[in-house]
């Protein structure tokens, strides 16, 4: 303990700033010691949120901490931090992945890892950027290549070569799902798989990747239904390599 020099006085800080928690509004408890306590940032969910009350949350986020995410953001969420957005903040709309990150200050830093996305289509790409905006910001290297499926798994192996030097590899489907198992039985690195909701009909939405994905052969760890950003940190974690600095 720190009276009786167990810990330092950094080490001490640390562990309080890890578990502060910020009001906003009498209903939005702010996690902005989560970068602290879990090696990963707070991250908004724009999604459902009033417009108004989203921006609110999002400037006590950055003058915390300052570096702010959010991710499922819509032009209104947007509109409403361009309103209040004081000169110090900087605003990075990621208009294709949905999402926008508010700064005061410099970049994340670089903290090793390469994580490799891969899409079988077009349609997946939101998610897919949404997962790249979530490890870039979290440190690492994102190599991309989209629209890769099995309906021509020739463009498939091309890019595989090109994206083999990365620590741990996303892999994004909907319909029936089948890339995140055929790159798990390709490639010698932890592999995610995210469903998406881009298919249609019987088991639509989604629900037929995602029950595929689960029933692999091949070594495959699954997400939720377009969780991007669940992908992207928890590769981003990989990567990292346990390594908290």
């Amino acid at each position: 303990m720190y009276c009786n020099g167990e810990v330092s006085e950094d080490e001490a800080t640390a562990s309080i700033e890890g578990l502060r928690i910020d009001m906003i509004d009498g209903m939005a408890r702010i996690d902005t010691g989560r970068s602290v306590r879990c090696g990963m940032p707070e991250v908004v969910l724009a999604e459902g949120k009033e417009p108004g009350t989203f921006a609110r949350i999002m400037l006590a986020q950055v003058k915390a901490s300052g570096r702010c995410i959010a991710t499922r953001v819509s032009p209104e969420h947007i509109e409403a931090l361009r309103n209040c957005l004081p000169p110090e903040v900087r605003m990075e709309h990621r208009e294709a992945a949905r999402g926008v990150v508010l700064s005061t200050g410099e970049a994340p830093e670089q903290r090793g890892g390469t994580v490799a996305i891969l899409t079988a289509g077009t349609s997946d790409i939101p998610v897919a950027e949404e997962a790249k905006l979530i490890a870039e910001e979290m440190g690492c290297t994102v190599r991309t290549a989209y629209d890769v499926g099995v309906a021509g798994i020739h463009r498939l192996f091309p890019a595989l070569k090109d994206l083999l030097p990365a620590d741990v590899f996303i892999a994004i489907a909907g319909r029936e799902g089948t890339l995140p198992a055929i790159v798990a039985g390709l490639v010698d690195r932890p592999v995610i798989g995210v469903p998406v909701s881009t298919g249609y009909g019987y088991m639509g939405a989604g629900e037929a990747a995602l029950a595929s994905m689960l029933q692999a052969c091949s070594v495959l760890a699954v997400v939720n239904i377009d969780a991007g950003f669940t992908a992207g940190a928890f590769a981003a974690q990989i990567a990292h390599g346990g390594r908290r600095t």
